[in-house]
């Protein structure tokens, strides 16, 4: 569910089926068949918030779930075993294969992480061949969940967050990927590669946006090396430069530098949920949202609202759609049940996801 609180709407979300089907390889590692019919079948839930323009947003949103959908059809073999072959072929080239697969730890899970980070880097790759042919910039952050085998994967790269709210337990599934917890890695790449800020940035964090009256002033300043802060009074960078990378503008991709892109492409974190591993009951859901919500509701306030509203619904079959309705109207600064009247003045996005059933669901052939 979306707020529209912005002329331009820079959420975008995405959710359906994800229809994995099997594919042979011929003895040169090519592809010969694709079976026309499902070999395995999974969710897929999706949230993107862009910055700098809703183009990033729109393109991660119509193409992710085709890669990831790519991705996992290329290991689909390996996902249906415990302990995947090293050639997913089925060959045996080695004899002691699979000693050493399982001396890696390599299990199924892994191939899913590895299909989710192969799938986020060629969609990034997509959306910046994209925006730089339409002459475009922009960046966007991603939420996405995926449920295959029995298990819940979230994937996130950005400050958009999920939770597991069940009767007794608040648990994040995320974490937010911010510009200060980004800060050092940021900053050390603009020192590693100082033609990234094309003139524009400069890599140094200041406490706040400098000013024509700081030049040549003991402004406190950090640099990549640093957790703690030091005055600057030397060496100023030039007046177009003063903006630095440590704002929002650091997940945007400049014209005059492609490679830009190289600063909002960050470290994706996926976490596995095991659905046969916690006893689910009929009201414990997953709640993803951008950070519209997040700015102004807790993951406590978020989880109070949720076990006050599904207990007194239950016979409602829209019930879940209606609880991220009324998890926006929460964010509109009407006193509602947390009783705050806080705003959000950003957009507001949410999947609410019940769990109850589908750690029983059948995801085999």
């Amino acid at each position: 569910m979306n707020a529209e609180k912005s002329e331009f709407n820079e959420d975008q979300a995405a959710c359906g089926k994800l229809c994995l089907r099997r594919c042979e390889f011929g003895t040169e590692e090519e592809w010969l068949t694709l079976w026309p019919e499902e070999f395995l079948m999974g969710h897929y839930w999706a949230l993107f918030d862009g910055h700098g323009g809703p183009a990033a947003a729109i393109l991660a949103a119509n193409t992710l779930h085709s890669c990831l959908r790519r991705q996992l059809e290329a290991v689909v073999e390996g996902l249906v075993t415990t302990q995947p072959p090293m050639h997913l072929s089925g060959r045996c080239v080695c004899p002691s294969d699979p000693q050493f697969v399982e001396e890696k730890g390599i299990r199924a899970d892994d191939l899913v992480i590895g299909a989710l980070e192969s799938a986020f880097q060629e969609c990034d790759e997509l959306i910046g061949r994209e925006l730089e042919a339409s002459g475009q910039v922009g960046g966007c952050t991603a939420l996405v969940a995926v449920f295959l085998q029995g298990k819940l994967y979230v994937a996130n790269a950005g400050d958009s967050r999920a939770i597991l709210v069940r009767r007794d337990e608040v648990r994040p599934l995320s974490s937010e990927f911010t510009p200060e917890t980004e800060r050092q890695r940021i900053q050390q790449l603009a020192f590693v590669y100082p033609e990234l800020l094309a003139g524009e940035f400069t890599r140094l964090e200041f406490p706040r946006r400098l000013k024509g009256d700081d030049l040549g002033q003991k402004v406190l300043f950090r640099d990549h090396h640093m957790s703690g802060w030091l005055g600057y009074w030397e060496h100023w960078p030039s007046l177009g430069a003063w903006e630095t990378i440590n704002s929002e503008s650091w997940t945007q991709t400049s014209s005059s530098s492609p490679s830009c892109s190289l600063f909002h492409r960050l470290n994706l974190q996926v976490t596995v949920l095991d659905m046969d591993q916690l006893k689910l009951q009929e009201e414990d859901v997953v709640v993803m949202a951008t950070d519209g919500l997040w700015d102004v509701l807790s993951n406590e306030q978020v989880a109070r609202l949720v076990r006050s509203f599904l207990p007194g619904n239950r016979e409602d079959p829209h019930r879940f759609s209606e609880l991220a309705q009324m998890l926006i109207h929460s964010t509109q600064g009407k006193d509602g049940p947390t009783g705050e009247g806080q705003v959000s003045y950003d957009d507001v996005s949410v999947f609410v996801i019940p769990l109850h059933g589908r750690g029983q669901e059948s995801s085999g052939r």
